[in-house]
């Protein structure tokens, strides 16, 4: 079905799509959650041993509490559309902004993110005029969902890694008519944004990322200063006790499939675990995710069963992604390039170690509250960082 959801006309590639769950599926899932099992509590006073019994409860009482149907009246009103680029069925939100000649950009999220992590940018982005913004900010914005997750289709061949995800979206861009744009992207989307700026260079107008693909060196070791030997320590720690869930993901993701198919609450507890470990949780910053936004976030991968594939996308990206700080610099970003740290992010990253891989980095801002997830966590900031980073960029 043709639409005319791009700049200069119809689009015969590319068609609405609304999200409609059957109702069978959202009553599955209630019964689901009320057969829930829960293990014993705990024996320690803390999350070192995984998700609290409390916290569990907490959220499973959020996922049960959801109302999934008014959810996606609001989902399809922003703008829902799906094409087939490279035999892969691919959803994105399109909204354009009213204010003539805005700039396109593209925002890329992660895992175990969706598309929900930019729900509460959009407004302010594409009409800044209207929620207290510079008429001249203004962006027309497409956001997709990554293979594998989503509404988007799940491979059925391996080959869908970071680099090949990025030329998809240089052709969905292309699509809507936008031949130069920018890209945003933290977590996994920091990588095709950075995929996506290196092979097209001449299309991507800037990049802004919250999570620099660029590792310490060895000798930055030797050499650090008291900052950045906190940065290589937290890496390092967090790669030791942190980051199971990436190894089991990205080298056994159907096994792991089967249980966060079939169960809810292990899904909630999988999902749920990232959302709190690399959140600001702190009072003054908001207290993190909001348990209401992590169920709507688990719900998307439940009735949409996406447990195994986006769990394969780690099989996948994983033996795409350069080893070690050498192999990233070899692989060099000349685009400008705009970077916005915040201090729970678990990847800290210098700014001398980012200057060596992307070449032209015009600004370096250090948040002093928010995560991982500045979309949900720090909806405003990220909104101010995104109008700084392309103003002049135009």
């Amino acid at each position: 079905m043709p639409t005319s959801s791009s700049p200069g006309g119809v689009t015969p590639d590319i068609e609405p799509f609304a999200i409609s769950v059957p109702d069978a599926d959202l009553e599955d899932l209630r019964l689901r959650l009320e057969r829930v099992r829960l293990p014993e509590s705990e024996t320690v006073a803390d999350a070192s041993q995984g998700v609290p019994l409390d916290h569990m409860r907490a959220l499973l009482a959020a996922l049960r509490e959801l109302d999934w149907r008014a959810r996606e009246k609001t989902w399809n009103a922003i703008g829902h559309f799906r094409t087939v680029i490279d035999g892969l069925e691919l959803a994105f939100w399109h909204v354009r902004s009213p204010e003539p000649g805005a700039m396109p950009l593209l925002l890329t999220h992660g895992w175990p993110g969706s598309v929900l992590e930019f729900e509460q940018v959009i407004g302010a982005l594409t009409d800044p005029a209207a929620h207290g913004g510079d008429r001249a900010d203004a962006f027309d914005v497409v956001v997709p969902s990554l293979p594998g997750f989503g509404f988007s289709g799940r491979p059925a061949r391996t080959g869908w890694n970071p680099a090949r995800t990025a030329d998809a979206w240089a052709t969905l861009m292309s699509r809507l008519g936008y031949e130069r744009f920018g890209a945003h992207g933290g977590d996994w989307g920091a990588f095709i944004s950075t995929e996506l700026a290196r092979r097209h260079a001449s299309r991507v107008a800037g990049l802004h990322l919250t999570m620099p693909v660029a590792a310490p060196l060895p000798r930055d070791r030797e050499t650090a200063t008291p900052a950045e030997a906190r940065m290589i320590e937290r890496r390092d720690l967090h790669l030791a006790d942190g980051y199971g869930f990436g190894i089991q993901m990205g080298t056994r993701p159907q096994t792991l499939g089967y249980a966060l198919l079939d169960s809810p609450a292990g899904l909630a507890a999988w999902l749920g675990e990232k959302f709190a470990a690399y959140a600001d949780t702190r009072a003054e910053a908001g207290g993190g995710v909001s348990l209401d936004r992590q169920a709507e976030g688990i719900a998307l991968y439940w009735l949409t069963g996406t447990g195994a594939s986006s769990a394969r996308w780690y099989w996948e990206a994983l033996r795409w992604t350069p080893r070690g700080a050498e192999e990233e610099n070899a692989l060099p970003v000349t685009v400008p390039t705009a970077c916005t740290l915040f201090p729970a992010e678990p990847w800290p990253t210098a700014q001398r170690w980012a200057e060596r891989r992307y070449t032209d980095l015009r600004s370096w801002h250090e948040m002093e509250l928010g995560g991982h997830f500045p979309g949900l966590e720090r909806p405003g900031t990220l909104v101010r960082e995104l109008r700084d980073a392309f103003r002049t960029l135009r």
